[in-house]
This record gives structure tokens, sequence and C-alpha cells, in this order.
């Protein structure tokens, strides 16, 4: 396979994740389009280390970004849980209003 397949896979996967960022009002949503923007950026990574067999660097990296990315979403949760125990609501529009 052609690095190109990749990276087209790639971008289609960054394009969803920031569509669904900014057009998406709920916050487990927006998680879950900031993991693909992650994943998308992974998908790269890989790509390039896999196509330049003499470094690693890429897949370490990824292996960095997989657990900073699980971390996240730990706290980025955990965050929302108690966010809405407090508030009843999980649509960021009402968040800005509470302030």
């Amino acid at each position: 396979m052609h690095i190109n397949y990749f990276l087209m896979l790639s971008a289609v996967l960054f394009c969803l994740g920031f569509l669904v960022v900014l057009t998406r009002r709920h916050v487990l949503m927006v998680l879950m389009g900031t993991e693909l923007m992650l994943n998308a950026a992974n998908i790269n990574l890989v790509a390039f280390s896999y196509f330049d067999p003499q470094r690693m660097q890429g897949h370490i990296f990824t292996l960095f970004v997989i657990v900073i990315a699980a971390a996240e979403a730990a706290v980025a949760l955990a965050f929302v849980l108690k966010v809405y125990e407090s508030f009843k609501t999980s649509n960021l529009d009402e968040y800005s209003k509470l302030k």
C-alpha cells in the first residue's frame, strides 16, 4: 500500500473529528471528536514511521499520544460527570449560561 492511502484516511478522520467538535453541543460528542482528531494524528505518525524503516520515533510518539489521550479522556469524563451531577445538563451552551 502507498502512503497516500494512509494520509487520505487520516485527513478524513481529522476532518470528521473537527466537524463533530464544531457542530455538536453535547460534551461527550465533543470528546469523541477530539479523540478522532488524535487518532488521525496517530495514523500519520505510524504511516510516516512505517515508510522510513530506519526510524522508530513515529511509533514511540504514537504510544505517548495514546497514553496522554487515555489520561485526558479519564479526567474529562470525571469532570463531565461532576458537572452533570451539579447542573443536570450536558449541553455546552448551558454551561456557558451557568457562569
